[in-house]
């Protein structure tokens, strides 16, 4: 014990006065700057005279010890104009000071042991002695406080004198390592509060920065001391300045941890600290920077220690400072402590025992114990300063113990019984307490001071005091010389320390009710392994997915690792192909989850066994385990190495200790290496030197040939058997761990690897020596750590160094031969590869490749939504020219033999993106690729390890080369048939040069087809152009045929190279259009003037060669009026030529329909550009404008209501029209108009200024703004807030509407005189309909499960506003309908006129016309609008490579969509059913047809392929349209059939528009996987033939008529078909049966439908039923009843259905007489009785219904296959009858009959078994034989 004692003065800067003794004591040094610390804030004067004052500063030393600086200051006078005999420092002038001053001056003992009261008694004694002048010498006092010896600990008490009458007893504590706290602890949770100090202890020991602030020093210290206490038994190991002085403030941004306090008086200094948590003692907060998180205490342990805290002595504020609350506080403390290291000495690894113990702590083990691995607090802490210090102390085995160790050893049970129940818990806390108590104060009854104080008027008066003397040092000295002396002669005091074994308490166990949990899981592990290990690997692979489940559970993982360890004998375990991949894939899907720390010592136990087992691949070559599981994170982290290498150390030195002992011994105890340790320590100095030297080396050479067997293991586990498959040391990289640039084995190495396997270059070493070098590297690091660390001697490291490089480069040689052999290993046995069924003229591009398809976001196919795990599946990807086509079984066995497929057409792929897929039972991260189609189809597929990767590109590349054609020539419509390798590049040729071409070939075959039409009319037509050559003029003047059909011979085969050397004329008059424009009556293609001119319109040819607009059909309707060299010049004013013309007529109003394109958006808006505009436009745009202007006047002319009133077409006869017309049509209700199709919302009145709707003249015209505004999307007033009736009754009516596109209208202003006008409405730009749809595309089909719960399927559609796009459409459309309707006639006149305008235009006609909802109407309407007016498909669907770029827009998609809408509102309004609408949204994007090619006829025609769809012969397997596609399945199937079909005369649709009618496409959603998509018939057919001849075997059993159906898998509408198409299925089946030739279903149908007799017979039930769907009776308001009864009597009828076919066939019944009369027997003359029996075949063949025939004249029983049979099956002969008997019915005999219609025909040869219908039938039969065989 050092005390010095020192008197320091002056200002501005403390200096030493005096000290003593004068010389350091050998032990312990004098702390420097200790003068710093006696006045914290600085030294300074101070005019009156400031009380004294204590308190003690903590100082650490070099050697991290702590000194107690008890400081004592008090203040003495100094006369500032005499100068003092005191020599001071730094004295300043004394100019302004007052007369009396005031100076410090303190006595300070520095001690190394913290007695705060003794200390403060004994300066306080030194102090009285010289203020009151007491006669004892000062020197004598300080002679014997430097002199009184006490022992650190022990318990003792120690009596101390200084020899001035006092006395005082020193009671040291019992335990040294408990902190002493006195009451700090209590008064800092008094300070601070609960919550607040919890966070503090959690900063402190997660190694955050803490300040403490206050204005009393004494306050600082014990705060700090109390904070130190509650973290016992951690120590707190970096900086610790309870008082820290100010001109020391700049530690603060110190970048270590720390606890200081500073007073509150620089609180302003700390305020810029950003990282430091602040705690005010003197205010009771705690401030926690933002950027500072602290990791609190894992819960429920937070709980509970607040609990327990709050239930200690309520901390009220006046509470005496009692220590027995300090004590309880504590005790929460070390209870707290106690739990969360419970268990830690079972996961110390004693790595050394002599010389000293080394011992490492397996963080990993211990964290995944507790299950706390994610815990950030206990990681942390974990991984802190403290607890390396906590294990270093206390880790060792053979030492003293104190409380914690016993808490933790003995006392685990009862905390962990105690935690639930708070009371108890602090029954526990306050015995704890108590120890605590007793170990501060073990004497608690003496506690005598007797210390004399500074008497009160010293105290008070401001007498002047002598100052503190100098004192003698020679005095002092010879009291120091003397004690030491003393001590020296008297016998060492000794404590004696009791070392003993640490007892370890209990093991860290498991939960026992997790273990109880999965038992069931853990019998599956086990069950598996040894059908593996008893080879019965069919059951092996029942349960392997079910284990590779249970194997995401710990407890399995651990159980695997148990059950593998009994198959390893000595060592190895060799293994046959098939066990060897079972037991490597379960032991990859057991590291998959395992996390790089290896918790639960998963990797560590698996790593014997991945060197244990392997299999032979060869003579010499064995390939093991280890060289399968590489791929995980675990084998590159350095901590899991080490710990591995400690624990298995830790067991050799064990074994090696073990056998010394057991050589006297004979029973073996389980004893643990720590006991075994702490028994050597105790005899380590008992043993002869060379014992000791002899353990060391021993010792010494395990660690080594440990460290040898270690960098062996880690090159089998980094060292990868492929290097060029070296993916997962690449990402991750051992680079991680150096930091430094190499990452483990760069792209390029790896991919040089790849090659260097196989060549023989001699560069192999060169090439490899990269990924070793990082390997050795790796190893080397390692090796070095845990060397150092268990002390192995230089001379060995370096031998090891010298071995790793050796050791690595062998193994590499090794693998290299495993690596060659395992590629000639035959594959495992993997399913086998199901070829698709390809269709006709489909061909395979690229052989199957094997891969995964892995599930995507949609549920239904993974079994998460209930039903059978269909996916991930394992299967081939088949390219064909045609298609994608997965085909393959689901993975999980259970499944059974479903087959799984998906398919899409090439043409479809939107999107290809690469992936990176790890399978569930796969190590390998795989390839793979998302392909993502516009078919509503999504792949996901991971390429197999034997699909080499070059493989997958190229797939890729033929994928990409078959998607995007060059050409429209390469797409499959065309190709088809040919071998997808003779794709030829298409050459562009100079476009004028075809034209030249194609119109000299169009006028030699107009010739040529002179004389062969029906229909001839002249008619001349002025030549339009000047240029024309005399041909083309002969061509005006010839006859123009109009052939219904076309002359076969005329059209040669499509293999021709002139293409357009067989267009004629006539096929382009036999076009869709022309059709149409017949029956609508808007013309004819006449020559007769006279016939012509009262009709409004005529049939242009303008356009016949295509040279006024590319992209319009040959064939337009004009006015009459127009002549078409005018068209030729107003043509020029729309975008693309596409000039304004008729399309439709309503027959009623007469108004007609037309489309334009939008006009050009410079050049000429003339006409609806306002007058006082700017134009300088040249004459020639004026004339078109004014050209425009008669053309549309001319339309408008054409309208019947407009010619009646205006005598003459001329611009004068305006006014008298507009006041005429109003009368004679009625305005429409406006009301109806708005409440029909929009929504409900107040308009502004600014809306209607807007339309420009008060005309010139001064008429208000109410009714045209309102459609405006309708049109454009406004929602329109109520009809109760709309205009006043007033506005109706002079309202004046518009007879054309011209929608334009608002962006394009801006500045048009009307005109007074005109009679048409301008509706700006917004459309839908063509890049919000793509955006849309992939939207769309990403919602429906999605890639993965959603991020969030939020982005649920409805929320994703909502996002995609797919359903405001229809909205919008089918909003216009439905007003356009509305205006033709009334009578005006609409001209849409949108974008390019291709797009909007043909979605709108035809939507409009569909909704008016109820010829478009049958079935050719709609073909019509397709081909006139779509195909005709250019609707650019090839373009809008990327078909090839040139629009690869544009995207694909499926606005023929919407269209459709939006028809689909319309079907679901009017169901009995359409001929063609919903299937009809997805077949051709599949195949318009599939290419299988060529309808959708091409982007106009002019293309079509220039190709050839416009007229060549009906007479190819080529293959006529092969459709090329995919209407007769359609006519010829309609006329087999009534798939496409609409049976609620019963439309009303010229019905005008009028659909609600409103988002919240419309619903989502089902063609959006379906994904059947048994067969992929059901929209190609021919490999449907296929399958079925299959499957039916599979089921034709005989089958013994009994085979149940029930089948479960999977919606995600099969395809409803195929396994559950609608009743009728069942009821007409069975008819057919019925009259095959029958033997008669079964009629078309459609004819059935229709004739059932015109048949209205109700029938109680038995066999009208069929048609009675059908009669109860149709519905052409039923009024259209129960239309929805309707649907749903039908839905009704559909199951009825099902299930009427599903009896009949499992019954007899009903031929004995009176019923085969009326259904089927109109059929004659052949052999009537020779056919006595006949009908159908059931005949037993032979043996095991089923029982066969026969047509039997019992001829009288030639005394013989016949029987036939049918009825219509005329060949004979087989004959008996009556003559070998013996008997007729009645028979009992046999196996396999037909159900439900009765037992009497079975009889038995016994003839001398053999017995024949019969059954007849029933019994009546039976009866008859047995007497007609029996007759026949009495008139015998």
């Amino acid at each position: 014990m050092c005390p010095s004692v020192s008197a320091v003065e002056g200002e501005g800067q403390g200096r030493i006065f005096q000290r003593f003794p004068e010389k350091d004591w050998e032990d312990s040094p004098f702390p420097q700057g200790i003068e710093l610390f006696c006045q914290p804030s600085g030294w300074q004067l101070v005019p009156e005279r400031q009380p004294a004052s204590f308190f003690v500063a903590v100082l650490t030393d070099i050697n991290s010890e702590r000194h107690y600086c008890a400081c004592f200051t008090f203040w003495e006078g100094l006369d500032n104009l005499q100068p003092s005999e005191v020599d001071e420092v730094d004295e300043e002038p004394a100019v302004i000071q007052p007369a009396k001053l005031f100076a410090p001056k303190s006595l300070v003992l520095v001690s190394r042991l913290d007695y705060t009261e003794v200390f403060r008694n004994c300066l306080g004694l030194i102090y009285t002695i010289h203020v009151d002048g007491l006669s004892v010498p000062l020197e004598t006092v300080i002679g014997n406080l430097l002199t009184c010896v006490i022992p650190i600990a022990g318990g003792s008490q120690r009596t101390i004198t200084l020899g001035a009458g006092d006395r005082q007893v020193i009671q040291t504590p019992i335990s040294d390592s408990l902190p002493v706290s006195g009451s700090s602890v209590a008064q800092l949770f008094r300070q601070l509060g609960i919550i607040n100090v919890l966070y503090l202890f959690c900063a402190a020991l997660t190694e955050h920065k803490i300040l403490f602030l206050s204005s009393s020093y004494q306050r600082l210290t014990d705060a700090c001391r109390g904070l130190l206490a509650i973290m016992f038994p951690l120590k707190y190991s970096f900086t610790y300045v309870p008082i820290l002085p100010g001109k020391l403030l700049e530690v603060l941004s110190t970048p270590t941890p720390f606890i200081i306090g500073v007073n509150s008086f620089f609180r302003s200094e700390t305020q810029e600290l950003l990282d430091v948590i602040i705690a005010d003692l003197d205010g009771g907060t705690v401030t926690i920077p933002e950027c500072v998180h602290i990791s609190l205490l894992p819960e429920p342990l937070l709980q509970q220690t607040q609990t327990a805290l709050s239930m200690v002595r309520p901390m009220t504020l006046n509470f005496s400072l009692n220590t027995p609350t300090d004590k309880e506080i504590r005790a929460v403390f070390l209870w707290l402590f106690a739990r969360l290291f419970q268990g830690y000495r079972w996961c110390l690894h004693i790595i050394r025992i002599h010389p000293e113990p080394v011992i490492r702590f397996h963080k990993a083990a211990f964290l995944g114990q507790k299950a706390l691995s994610e815990d950030d607090f206990l990681m942390k802490v974990l991984d802190g300063m403290a607890f390396a210090g906590f294990v270093s102390e206390r880790g060792p085995p053979y030492r003293a113990t104190d409380l914690f160790d016993e808490l933790v050893a003995n006392e685990g049970e009862r905390i962990r019984q105690e935690e639930a129940c708070p009371h108890k818990v602090m029954n526990h806390v306050k015995e704890l307490a108590e120890q605590l108590f007793k170990n501060e104060n073990p004497y608690p009854a003496v506690a005598m001071h007797k210390v004399q104080r500074p008497s009160e008027n010293t105290q008070s008066t401001g007498q002047n005091q002598t100052p503190f003397p100098v004192l003698e040092e020679v005095t002092v000295q010879l009291y120091i010389d003397h004690a030491a002396a003393k001590l020296k002669t008297a016998p060492p005091v000794v404590k004696a320390e009791l070392k003993g074994m640490v007892p370890s308490g209990p093991p860290l166990g498991e939960n026992g009710n997790v273990m109880a949990n999965s038992a069931r899981r853990l019998e599956v592990v086990r069950n598996c392994i040894t059908y593996i290990f008893e080879n019965k690997m069919l059951e092996a692979k029942k349960l392997m997915p079910a284990v590779l489940r249970a194997l995401k559970g710990r407890a399995a993982r651990v159980c695997l690792t148990q059950e593998l360890n009994q198959h390893v004998l000595q060592n190895r375990a060799v293994l046959d192909d098939q066990q060897f991949d079972y037991i490597v894939r379960m032991m990859n899907c057991t590291l998959q989850d395992c996390s790089h720390m290896d918790e639960h010592g998963i990797a560590a136990a698996l790593l014997p066994l991945v060197t244990a087992f392997c299999r032979k691949l060869g003579a010499g070559i064995t390939q093991f385990a280890y060289s399968c599981v590489q791929e995980h994170m675990v084998w590159t982290n350095m901590q899991f190495w080490e710990a591995m290498f400690y624990s298995d150390v830790q067991n050799h030195i064990r074994a090696l200790y073990l056998e010394t002992e057991d050589e006297g011994t004979g029973d073996i105890r389980e004893v643990s290496a720590l006991e075994l340790a702490s028994e050597q320590n105790r005899l380590w100095p008992t043993l002869s030197k060379e014992m000791q030297t002899e353990r060391v080396q021993k010792e010494e050479s395990t660690v080594f040939s440990q460290a040898i067997h270690y960098a062996n293991r880690m090159s089998y586990l980094l060292l990868p058997l492929d290097t060029s498959k070296n993916r997962l040391l690449r990402s991750s990289g051992l680079g991680d761990v150096e930091s430094v640039s190499n990452s483990y084995v760069t792209n390029s190495i790896a991919g040089s690897m790849a090659e260097s396997y196989d060549t023989e270059s001699g560069f192999e070493d060169a090439e490899s020596s990269d990924v070793a070098n990082s390997v050795v590297r790796f190893i080397n690091r390692f090796v070095d750590k845990v060397c150092n660390e268990s002390g192995v001697t230089n001379e060995h490291l370096k031998a090891l160094h010298t071995m790793i490089p050796d050791i690595v480069q062998m193994h590499i040689e090794t693998l290299d031969a495993v690596h060659r052999e395992s590629k000639r290993l035959p594959p495992i046995q993997k399913p086998k590869l199901l070829t698709p069924t390809l269709l006709p003229g489909e061909e395979l591009v690229m052989d199957g490749m094997r891969v995964h398809l892995i599930p995507d976001g949609r549920d239904e196919a993974t079994g998460v939504m209930g039903g059978p795990p269909l996916l991930p599946a394992e299967g081939a990807i088949f390219l064909t020219t045609y298609r994608l086509i997965f085909k393959g079984t689901p993975t999980d066995p259970l499944v059974g033999e479903q087959v799984v497929t998906r398919s899409f057409p090439i043409a479809s792929l939107t999107k290809e993106k690469r992936i990176s897929v790890s399978l569930p039972t796969d190590q390998f991260v795989q390839e793979g690729l998302q392909l993502r189609s516009c078919t509503f189809q999504l792949m996901k597929i991971a390429f197999d390890e034997e699909v080499a990767s070059d493989l997958s590109e190229v797939f890729r590349k033929h994928m990409h080369k078959l998607r995007y054609p060059q050409h429209v020539k390469g797409t499959f419509a065309f190709t088809v048939g040919q071998c997808g390798k003779m794709v030829v590049e298409h050459k562009t040729k100079d476009k004028n040069q075809s034209l030249k071409t194609l119109s000299k070939n169009l006028v030699k075959s107009a010739k040529r087809t002179i004389g062969r039409q029906y229909v001839t009319r002249k008619k001349y037509s002025p030549p339009s152009w000047e240029n024309r050559s005399s041909l083309q003029s002969e061509l005006d003047e010839d006859e123009i045929s109009v052939s219904e059909e076309v002359d076969q011979s005329t059209l040669t085969l499509s293999s021709t190279i002139r293409s357009s050397d067989r267009q004629t004329m006539s096929n382009v008059v036999e076009r869709a259009c022309c059709r149409d424009y017949q029956r609508l009556g808007l013309g004819t293609l006449s020559n007769s003037l006279t016939r012509s001119k009262n009709e409004p319109f005529r049939i242009s040819t303008a356009n016949r060669i295509y040279t006024v607009c590319r992209s319009y059909p040959g064939l337009l309707i004009v006015p009459q009026s127009i002549p078409d060299s005018t068209i030729h010049r107003i043509c020029r004013c729309y975008r693309q030529n596409r000039f304004p013309v008729v399309c439709w007529r309503n027959s009623r109003t007469k108004a007609v329909l037309l489309r334009s394109a939008g006009l050009h958006a410079k050049g000429v808006v003339g006409f609806f550009k306002s007058p006082n505009a700017p134009t300088a436009v040249p004459s020639q745009a004026d004339s078109t404008s004014l050209e425009q202007e008669k053309y549309l006047q001319a339309i408008i002319s054409s309208m019947p209501s407009y010619s009646e009133n205006s005598g003459r077409n001329t611009l004068s006869g305006f006014t008298s029209t507009h006041m005429n017309s109003s009368d004679k049509l009625r305005p429409p209700k406006i009301g109806a108009l708005m409440k029909q199709v929009m929504a409900a919302k107040e308009d502004t009145p600014g809306t209607f200024s807007k339309w420009g709707s008060i005309r010139g003249s001064g008429r208000l015209s109410a009714y045209n703004p309102d459609v405006g505004t309708r049109l454009a999307g406004k929602e329109s007033p109520q009809p109760n807030g709309g205009p006043s009736e007033a506005l109706f009754l002079r309202q004046q009516k518009t007879y054309l509407y011209i929608i334009g596109d608002k962006a394009q209208l801006k500045g048009g202003k009307q005109d007074s005189f005109q009679q048409w006008e301008v509706v700006p409405i917004e459309v839908c730009d063509v890049r919000q309909v793509k955006n849309s749809f992939k939207k769309l595309m990403k919602a429906c089909v999605p890639s993965s499960q959603p991020p969030t719960p939020e982005m649920s399927f409805l929320r994703c559609l909502e996002d995609s506003e797919w359903m405001v796009l229809l909205h919008r459409v089918l909003q216009v459309s439905v007003q356009v309908v509305e205006l033709l309707d009334q009578g005006s006639s609409v001209m849409v006149s949108l974008e390019d006129g291709w797009d909007v305008t043909t979605q709108v235009v035809s939507l409009v006609q569909l909704l008016s016309d109820p010829y478009y909802r049958t079935f050719d109407g709609f073909r019509l309407l397709v081909e006139k609008e779509w195909l005709s007016f250019g609707h650019r498909f090839s373009h809008r669907g990327a078909q090839t490579l040139g629009s690869q770029s544009s995207g694909f827009t499926p606005v023929f998609l919407q269209f459709l969509d939006c028809v689909h809408q319309i079907h679901l509102q009017f169901p009995m309004e359409f001929e063609f059913s919903q299937y009809y609408l997805k077949f051709l949204a599949y195949h318009y994007v599939s290419n299988r047809f060529r309808t959708f090619l091409l982007d106009s006829d002019y293309e079509r025609i220039e190709l050839g392929v416009l007229y060549e769809e009906k007479g190819d012969r080529k293959s006529p397997q092969v459709c090329k349209s995919v209407w007769d596609y359609i006519d010829r399945l309609h006329k087999k199937t009534p798939v496409f059939y609409n049976y609620m079909f019963c439309p009303e005369e010229d019905e005008v649709l009028r659909p609600y528009t409103f988002i919240s009618n419309l619903k989502v496409w089902d063609f959006y959603m379906e994904d059947p996987l048994s067969e992929g998509p059901s929209y190609d018939w021919e490999g449907r057919s296929r399958q079925e033939r299959m499957a039916e001849e599979t089921a034709d075997k005989p089958d013994t059993g009994p085979k149940s008529q029930r089948r479960i159906v999977w919606p995600c898998y099969d395809s409803l509408s195929k396994v559950v078909p609608d009743a009728i198409t069942k009821l007409l299925e069975d008819l057919q089946s019925l009259e095959s049966e029958l033997g008669q030739m079964s009629e078309k279903w459609k004819d059935t149908w229709d004739k059932i439908k015109t048949t209205q007799r109700t029938e109680t017979k038995l066999e009208s039930r069929v048609s009675s039923l059908l009669m109860s769907s149709n519905l052409s009776h039923q009024r259209r308001s129960q239309g929805v009843y309707l649907q749903e009864s039908s839905v009704g009597s559909s199951i009825n009828l099902a299930l009427d259905c599903e009896a009949s076919s499992t019954s007899t066939p009903v031929a004995g019944r009176p019923s085969t007489s009326t259904l089927y009369s109109q059929f004659q027997s052949t052999e009537s003359e020779n056919r006595s009785f006949e009908g159908i029996l059931y005949k037993k075949g032979a043996l095991l063949k089923p029982w066969k219904p026969r047509w039997f025939v019992l001829d009288k004249t030639k005394h013989q029983l016949r029987y036939y296959e049918s009825r219509q049979d005329k060949e004979c099956k087989g004959v008996i002969e009556l003559a070998d009858v013996e008997s007729v008997t009645p028979g009992t019915p046999t196996m396999g005999a037909p159900k439900n009959i009765e037992e009497k219609a079975f009889f038995d025909l016994k003839t001398t040869k053999r017995v024949y078994y019969f059954c007849a219908q029933d019994s009546q039938n039976a009866q008859l039969w047995v007497d007609s034989v029996q007759s026949c065989l009495s008139d015998a």
